[in-house]
């Protein structure tokens, strides 16, 4: 293929579309199901369903521009800057959204277990309010990514007239020390925050099993599972990327476009492995609806139990006043 076309190679290609094809295959019919699931069987929103939920939507955010994604690297942009820009924020929104809203759903894990009576702490009402400031900070943060492809500062290497998505930003994209300096510190501040927060989750859980060793509800509990499947997953799928980037960043700056090509290559690899974040949070879908479900189920069979309970007794209450007053009534007629 002309290199003309794209300032990634061949191998480069290959590997997305190797990760991109099953992430949009399974993906997209995951992140729906779970959005159903949570919309109409269970219908109950935690704290858990909240944050959840914004991390489905998230997800699929990114699985929209994956297509558009796959075919700027094989083609020449033919559609408007504008569409390429929104395409890009929204990568942008799926990296940061994913990595603070897991750190979200672990955070509140924590908090349930280390301060289970203090309920002033945590609600369906917070969690909502937590990810509308989410959400509004993120895409607060998204305009310099509508700059990326300024043509006065496009100085990167490939022929200028050619237009480009998702890839050859301008050279001054690469001089905004600030930028870089966010995102990394959102990033390391979420690190240190996910893993505190999973090891106090296993440290608690292990102390409550120690002390209560035939409580169902402790050995049920999927708070290890799930901060431990969202660790996992924020480390493979952020690490490589932030890695990649600041590296990049600072050869950049000090080295000349032709001696940096393979470190190219690797932001492109890094950022196409993240996006397996779509497939990877699945695993956290699955056992938070499963907790939600099950808790849905005890609850209809509490209210079930309680409802053939009252109905009994009102029964029972109806034959002895029945009763009664048939021998009222033969002893008036006596």
């Amino acid at each position: 293929m002309d290199t003309s076309i794209s300032n990634t190679s061949d191998p480069v290609r290959v590997i997305q579309w190797i990760i991109y094809i099953p992430t949009l295959v399974v993906g997209f019919p995951l992140n729906l199901a779970a959005l159903y699931l949570l919309l109409f069987r269970i219908c109950r929103w935690t704290e858990s369903t909240v944050y959840l939920t914004s991390l489905i939507v998230n997800d699929i955010l990114l699985l929209f521009s994956l297509p558009f994604k796959m075919y700027a690297y094989q083609n020449l942009w033919g559609l408007s800057m504008g569409f390429c820009s929104f395409l890009e924020s929204l990568v942008f929104v799926n990296i940061y959204g994913s990595i603070v809203f897991i750190v979200c759903i672990s955070a509140d894990r924590y908090i349930s277990l280390q301060f289970p009576f203090s309920k002033g702490l945590r609600s369906p009402r917070k969690a909502t309010l937590v990810c509308l400031a989410v959400w509004l900070i993120i895409f607060a943060f998204t305009p310099p990514v509508y700059d990326l492809h300024k043509k006065e500062n496009n100085t990167s290497s490939g022929n200028a007239n050619e237009t480009r998505c998702f890839q050859q930003f301008s050279n001054n994209t690469w001089q905004k020390t600030w930028i870089i300096v966010t995102l990394e510190s959102v990033f390391m501040i979420s690190t240190v925050s996910i893993v505190f927060f999973s090891v106090r989750v296993m440290q608690i859980l292990r102390q409550l099993r120690r002390r209560n060793p035939l409580d169902e509800k402790l050995r049920d509990n999927k708070s290890v599972k799930i901060v431990l499947t969202n660790l996992v997953a924020f480390l493979v799928c952020f690490i490589p990327y932030h890695v990649a980037a600041f590296v990049y960043f600072l050869a950049k700056n000090y080295k000349e476009d032709t001696e940096i090509f393979h470190l190219r290559q690797f932001v492109h690899i890094s950022s196409t492995v993240g996006s397996v974040n779509c497939l990877t949070d699945g695993f956290c879908y699955y056992l938070v609806l499963k907790e939600s479900l099950l808790n849905v189920q005890r609850e209809r069979g509490r209210m079930s139990s309680a409802n053939m309970v009252t109905t009994s007794k009102r029964e029972r209450g109806t034959g002895v006043d029945g009763h009664t007053g048939g021998k009222g009534s033969i002893g008036l007629a006596r």
